[in-house]
């Protein structure tokens, strides 16, 4: 018998996306995954991070994580999609010993 389990993907971004605002003043847009195209729709408090990201740090990466939802022509929709921010350090040059 089969144990119970939860499928999520993650799908990382380090580019500023553009999105469309919907009802509610919720962000719409569209993330190419290697020919994939994954529709993700976030409420304003979570597109916030994006903002924030793009404001802030030189370089950031977000992960956006949520269920596969309906599939589309090209893609999927992602559920329940939530964002992290991260900010992205410059690699320093190893020094040798």
């Amino acid at each position: 018998m089969p144990v119970p389990g939860k499928l999520e993907v993650t799908i990382k971004i380090s580019e500023y996306p553009e999105a469309k605002t919907v009802e509610n003043g919720w962000k719409e847009f569209e993330v190419d995954c290697e020919g994939r195209l994954v529709s993700i729709t976030v409420k304003p408090k979570i597109w916030k991070k994006l903002e924030d990201a793009q404001a802030n740090y030189p370089q950031w990466i977000a992960a956006i994580a949520g269920r596969i939802g309906k599939e589309t022509e090209n893609g999927f929709i992602l559920l329940e999609p939530n964002i992290q921010v991260f900010e992205r350090k410059a690699k320093e040059p190893a020094t040798a010993d």
